[in-house]
This record gives C-alpha cells, structure tokens and sequence, in this order.
C-alpha cells in the first residue's frame, strides 16, 4: 500500500481583492502535493474558502444582494486563479458545501453533550475583518494586534467551548511532538503568550449574525466563524458522516500550512478541539511568514501595493505561470518574510529561467538538430568531465529530497540550479562547437550532446512540482514520458535515436529598466482609466435656469462604514446613510481621504443619478467636493450640525 500524504491550506475569505501574497501558501502546498505524488506517495490536497461570518454578511448588505450571490462569483474567480497557476488540488471545499454544514452541526452537537461547550455570556472585543475575539490587554494601541483596525466592545448570550480544560494536554503534546509546530519561533509565542499565560475558555457562537451555521441545539445561535472554518480540514474527509473512508485514510494530516497570522487558531484552538472530539492531532503545523513590500505585509487595501505589479492574473499574462511559481518557490525564504519587488522578480527570471534554463535547453536542442539531424546520438564512453556532470544529475534528487522533507523548496530550487549550471559549465569545458568540426570526434560529440540531453531530462522531471508547464515541454521535446515520476531519474533513461524537437524560448530574456517602465506605464494608465472624470471647474459653461438646477436632488448623508475599491488606486466605496436608506457611493477621493477619516462624516449626496457600477462596486449617488487650482479636493459638509436626510437647497 502507497503511504499518504493529506495537505492542507487553510481556506480563503473570497475578498475578490487577490494579490500575489494569495498565491504564496497555494502554490506552496501544491509543489509539496506534487513531490509527494512523483514520489508515488496517494496524496490528498485540500484548499477552498471560508465563506460564513460578519464580513460577508455587512458586505452583502452593502451590494444589496444576499451572501451566497455576493460569494458566489468570487469563488470562481478565486478557482480560476488557481487553474491559471496550475494548483491540482483534490478537493476545493467551501463552508457553505452541504456536507460541511452537516458535518459542522453534528460535531457541535457532539461537544455540547459531552459538557465541552456550554452556554454563557460574552463581553470583550471583537476584529469584524480578522474574525477574532481579542481581550483588552491583548489590543496594540487599542486596535486589533494581527490587522491596526478598529474592534468593537460586544456584549451577548453565547456558546463556550472549555479551552482552559486543554491546557495542560497541549503543553505535554509540544513538550512531546517538538516537530508539533515549526518553525521554532512560532513555538516560542504559543507556548510563552499563550499556553503558559493560561487559556480561557472562548465564545463559539454568534446571535448577531444570522449567515453561518445554525447550532442544532440552539437555531438562535450560528456557528463562530474560526471554529466553522477549522472544521473544514477533517468534514472535507467526510468525518462523522455515513462514509468515512477518506478520513479513515488521510487523517491526520501529515502538514497544515497556515499564514503566521492564524498559528495561534491553527496550533492552540484546533488541536483542543480534536482533543474534545477524541481525534488524533495533525502531525504538523507550519506557520510560514509573509509576502513583505516596503518591509509592510503586502495588501491590496494599503498603499505599499501600488507601486508593484502584484495582480497574480496580470502576471502571469505578462511572465507566464511558471516564472510567478517560480519566484514564490524559489525567492522567498521559506518560513521567514520575503521582500516582493518587480525588479527582484525581473532578475530572478533572467537570471535563472532565461539564462540558465533556457539557454541550457536551447543550446542542446540546437546542438542536435545541426550535427544529428534531431535524432538523439548514442550514449558512448564517458571521459574527461562527463563523470562529474553526470554524478551531479544523479545526485541531485537525494538532495532535493531533503529539502523538501524539511519545506523547504527555495533549497530543494538551488539544487536543482545546480544541477543546470553544472550542464552549461560542461558546455565549456567539452566544446562540443570545437567537436563538430573535426569528423574524428564525431562519437565524442554524440556522447557530449547525449549527456547533456540526458541531464535536461533529469532536470525536467526534478522540476515537474515546481514548473509545472516548462518541464512538461522539455520532457515531450525529448520524447519522454511527460507523466514519468522520480523512479525514472537514473542517468541513461534516454532512448538513442529518439526524435528532439527544438523548443521555442521557454522564458524570454527581459531588460529590467524597460519592463519596470513599461509595467509603471501599464499601472498607470490603469489607474487613470478607473479614475472617474473631475467636476470640471465651471469656467465657459453654458448658464443654467432655477428649474434645471432643481433638477438635481441634494441630500446630506452620514458615512458609516467605508474601504479602498480592490484594484483601484483612487476610489473608495462609501456606504451611506441618507436618513431611513443606507446607500452605495463610489467616489475618486482615496488620494484625499482615508476610509478611516470616512467614517462618521456628514456629506452632500447627488441622489438622483443613475446608479453606475465602477470596477464591479455599485455606485447611487456622488459626493459633492471643492477642488482648489492645485488639483487637491475637500468635501463639501453641512457648516452647522444636520440631521442625516436632510435636503440641501
């Protein structure tokens, strides 16, 4: 029987707004889901999305439409991008999925007979994006520690799960399984902040918010969101369910990987639920670092995403799939933050995809249409450096081996490039431009060009989790089994006299100033078609009567919640109140404005344009601003204290 191997990625909020630090944890597990298959191993990789709670909901509230229509489309976009980047996951579950409904309520129920949740009443601070619970002495500055935003007191009837009863248990299991969580730094945290301070007992469930999982036993109450999407990783296997057999199979997890960010959900709550329910606990938990620009998690909804190409579908139209999961795989180091630049990105794929790859692939292939007539030559005799070479080709795989083992794939990456700078030294070393012209040495160049034919393959299938497209069209090149897995690596797999075909550049060579420029250029006129047109500034305009002025409708409104647009340099989304209406109001006023400063302000409203959708954000109504000759803007507001509704004349 084939040893398993069950990956997991914890499950996206669909925001929409996706950046490439989205990739980085997918694309991760989906090299590591790959090795292990290539290495023969049944595998099973699970990703998807967490689609219940109060974000989703305030934000369906917001596009006036209901939360499964407002997620819906995001999940596709979301499925989408992974198909663009080619993760092969085995099942995209989704909080919303019946099964997992099911599954969620049958396991509450199971923890509200057992005593382990229980009913009492909940008062402390509350992260609305983070979805997380947090005590005072817990806040940075009075905002939540993982996100700088505003929390909210909240007071209300709620279901405990008895955290404080697993303490203990979970301090002998990192004190046993010291491989439990890594890196070490992420033990240090939970064990010093969390486990040794005490824990408490934590709220489970919601009655503010109707869109999650009813609890059975109380239809009042909706499953909290973290416990609804912790849950995801074993109701994907079908636990508690008629049939099983997966997780009787796959659980436990051989790895979860997790952003740093949720360690402490992942490596505290997760496991004293799986101790609740009598299940054995994940063999390890990864909490791998950020994607950094300007040494700032990168986000769409700061400024530190702006002056990069960071949109994963514009760059992969732009590089290609392979050099966006190659620079992730390769650049970032593994565990630890990594600082994202286009100009980083640029070097590293001329550096090793163009330049190294490439050129070593293209020079082999060009070398055996001119002097074999594509054919691939005879092994022969080894001699001089070919012994090195190829000790190198068939070393390679223990080594990359490891580095997988210990996640690490920048390592298992270099290898690899090792193995390819070794193939174009041997280019130097042999001559084979010099071989070709003596017809004496004609056997020595077919062995040359063997070898180094040979060691692209090697290449190719080493690289098969990682470039997933390139190392398909090498191996077909060659005519070789696209599908080969690691039991074919040993040096001579090539068959003589098999046909080449000569591949077209696989990663085209770039000038890093030009691109720089050319993508700023791109970004650009981006942001300024998204831009909508300014008020002109009234000079020359025709004279209008009363009765055409009266024409538009004045309202003072109150902002009550506002954000950046996702992809938009200049918009934001305003969702205001206009006396009994809440509306949807698009403005170009980011560059002015915070969504911070937003909130609370009193506005003068247009309302009745005609609504208007701009970069897929509805929009009914306008803010009235004065733009000075400098081009900067204020708001226009009541100059005396204005009931919301209020009509401007």
């Amino acid at each position: 029987m084939a040893k398993k191997f069950y990956i997991t990625t914890p499950i996206y909020y669909p925001s929409g707004n996706w950046h490439i630090g989205h990739c980085y944890t997918t694309v991760i597990c989906d090299a590591l889901a790959r090795f292990h298959k290539l290495l023969g191993e049944d595998v099973f990789f699970l990703t998807g999305t967490d689609e219940h709670g109060q974000k989703v909901e305030k934000e369906a509230l917001r596009r006036g439409v209901t939360p499964m229509e407002f997620v819906d489309p995001l999940v596709s976009e979301l499925k989408d991008m992974w198909r663009l980047l080619d993760v092969g996951y085995d099942r995209f579950i989704r909080t919303t999925d019946e099964d997992h409904v099911q599954a969620v309520q049958r396991i509450y129920q199971k923890l509200y007979e057992s005593g382990d949740v229980y009913k009492s009443e909940y008062e402390g601070y509350y992260c609305t994006p983070c979805e997380s619970f947090w005590t005072e002495s817990q806040l940075v500055g009075g905002k939540c520690p993982d996100c700088g935003r505003e929390v909210t007191r909240q007071k209300e009837e709620s279901y405990f799960f008895r955290l404080s009863k697993y303490a203990p248990a979970l301090l002998e299991h990192y004190e046993k399984h010291p491989e439990f969580l890594q890196p070490k730094s992420r033990v240090n945290e939970m064990v010093n902040n969390f486990l040794k301070a005490g824990l408490n007992d934590f709220s489970v469930s919601r009655t503010t918010v109707k869109w999650g999982v009813p609890l059975p036993f109380d239809r009042k109450h909706t499953a909290y969101v973290w416990i609804d999407a912790l849950l995801n990783y074993i109701t994907a296997l079908g636990y508690g369910s008629e049939n099983d057999s997966l997780y009787q199979t796959y659980w436990p997890a051989e790895l979860q990987m997790v952003g740093k960010e949720i360690v402490r959900f992942h490596s505290i709550i997760w496991p004293a639920i799986l101790m609740a329910l009598g299940e054995p606990l994940p063999q390890q938990i990864y909490g791998h670092g950020w994607l950094l620009i300007g040494g700032e998690k990168l986000s769409k909804s700061k400024e530190n995403a702006r002056p990069e190409l960071t949109d994963p579908y514009e760059l992969v139209k732009r590089y290609g799939a392979d050099a966006v999961r190659y620079y992730l795989l390769r650049e970032i180091p593994f565990g630890s933050d990594g600082e994202y630049t286009g100009e980083r990105f640029l070097q590293r794929v001329n550096a090793d995809l163009a330049n190294d790859l490439g050129n070593l692939v293209s020079r082999t292939q060009a070398m055996i249409a001119q002097n074999f007539d594509g054919k691939l030559p005879p092994r022969g005799k080894e001699e001089g450096p070919d012994g090195e070479l190829i000790a190198a080709a068939e070393g390679a795989f223990e080594k990359v081996r490891a580095a997988m083992d210990a996640l690490n794939a920048p390592d298992a990456l270099a290898e690899i490039f090792a193995v390819v700078s070794r193939a174009n030294k041997y280019i130097d070393e042999t001559t084979p431009w010099l071989l070709a012209k003596d017809p004496a040495k004609r056997e020595r160049l077919g062995a040359v060009l063997y070898n180094l034919a040979e060691t692209v393959r090697i290449v190719a299938i080493l690289l098969k989790p990682f470039l997933t497209r390139a190392s398909a069209a090498i191996l077909k090149s060659f005519s070789f089994d696209e599908g080969a897995g690691f039991h074919t690596l040993s040096f001579g797999g090539l068959r003589a006299g098999c046909r080449v075909e000569k591949l077209p550049p696989l990663f085209p060579r770039f000038d890093v100033k030009k691109e720089l420029a050319a993508v700023a250029d791109m970004l650009a006129a981006k942001s300024k078609a998204e831009e909508k047109p300014k008020a002109e500034s009234g000079q020359g305009k025709p004279l209008i009567s009363i009765e055409e002025f009266g024409k538009a409708e004045l309202k003072v409104g109150e902002v009550i919640a506002c954000e950046r647009v996702p992809k938009s340099d200049k918009l934001l989304h305003e969702t205001v109140r206009i006396g009994g209406e809440v509306r949807s109001v698009v403005s170009g006023i980011a560059k002015f404005y915070t969504p911070e400063e937003m909130v609370g302000k009193k506005v003068v409203v247009v309302t009745n344009l005609k609504p208007v959708t701009l970069r897929g954000v509805l929009s009914e109504g306008m803010l009235l601003c004065a733009e000075d000759g400098q081009g900067n803007l204020a708001l226009v507001s009541p100059e005396r204290p204005v009931e919301s509704g209020g009509t401007v004349r």
